[in-house]
């Protein structure tokens, strides 16, 4: 079996369960492939590799690939996902970050992730992406991403107006700090500060939610996500940025942007032990309440 892993810098208590991790694929004669950036840490930090490790880095193919490991935060696995892009690969998040929304499989949780992969004891999860079209071309070839696109002011403390529009027509002009298009996976992430609804996903949608709206009145909204949204940018300043998930850049207010439905997805390996409703009643600390069986405020 061939992986590709990505990651990030983790700490001292992770170390040996990352170890862990390398030697289990040794043992099993796996073929891994190692982002070159995180090899390098691996090495600094004197962690032993298979014998014949490969390293990859942004272009490279990833085809013959069966599946890819993400070890870090949330920011990794969307960092990840722009690699994959339309190859859908299979893709196990194991969190040595913070939240962990994307990545819930714990690091004590490897052997246990690993031996599912090979038994196929697990479930793939569909996460649709967005796409974002813009003249002139700002992003490039990574115009895509899983958790949300954002227009935000950037030189001025000045508000700006962002006129937009569902499939041509008008919608509202939002005089706000900026706006983000959410999809359901990123609902837990910018747009849920913004005041924007959780939602599950499987939900074919967007929200499209107002950052520090001055009109009080104006709530997010959800859309469907066979819908084209475009903008145009009204403001005292002269440049703006645009963000796609961890990646941002800065623009002038002519130019024409729309974002739609990628049209691939990605692709999430989902352990039993795992569901969405699990993660969002443990990283939100929902159902703390002395009256919910299972909480950890009940009292015996």
């Amino acid at each position: 079996m061939k992986f590709a892993i990505f990651g990030k810098p983790f700490d001292d208590a992770a170390a040996p369960l990352i170890q862990a991790l390398f030697d289990d694929l040794a043992a099993r004669q796996a073929q891994v492939l190692l982002l070159e950036s995180f090899r390098g840490f691996l090495e600094q930090r004197g962690t032993r590799l298979p014998e014949d490790c490969t390293t990859f880095r942004r272009g490279d193919s990833l085809r013959g690939v069966q599946y890819a490991i993400s070890i870090g935060g949330d920011g990794t696995l969307l960092d990840t996902v722009t690699y994959i892009g339309a190859l859908q690969l299979p893709i196990l998040g194991i969190n040595t970050g913070r939240l962990g929304f994307l990545a819930p499989t714990p690091p004590s949780y490897i052997p246990q992730a690993i031996d599912a992969l090979y038994r196929g004891h697990f479930t793939l999860e569909e996460r649709s992406l967005l796409r974002v079209e813009t003249d002139p071309d700002v992003f490039g070839s990574l115009n895509f991403g899983l958790n949300e696109f954002s227009i935000l002011k950037r030189d001025t403390s000045s508000m700006i107006a962002v006129h937009t529009y569902i499939d041509g027509e008008y919608l509202n002009s939002y005089w706000a700090d900026g706006l983000i298009v959410s999809t359901p996976t990123g609902s837990t992430g910018y747009s849920l500060s913004c005041g924007g609804p959780v939602m599950l996903p499987q939900t074919n949608n967007f929200i499209i939610a107002p950052v520090c709206p001055h009109n009080l009145n104006v709530r997010p909204l959800v859309v469907s996500d066979q819908s084209v949204i475009s903008f145009e940018i009204e403001g005292r300043g002269t440049s703006y940025l645009l963000a796609l998930d961890s990646r941002s850049v800065p623009v002038e207010a002519t130019v024409q942007m729309a974002v739609r439905r990628e049209t691939f997805n990605a692709r999430l390996v989902k352990l039993n032990h795992v569901n969405f409703l699990s993660t969002l009643r443990n990283k939100l600390n929902w159902g703390l309440d002395r009256r919910n069986p299972g909480s950890a405020l009940t009292t015996k």
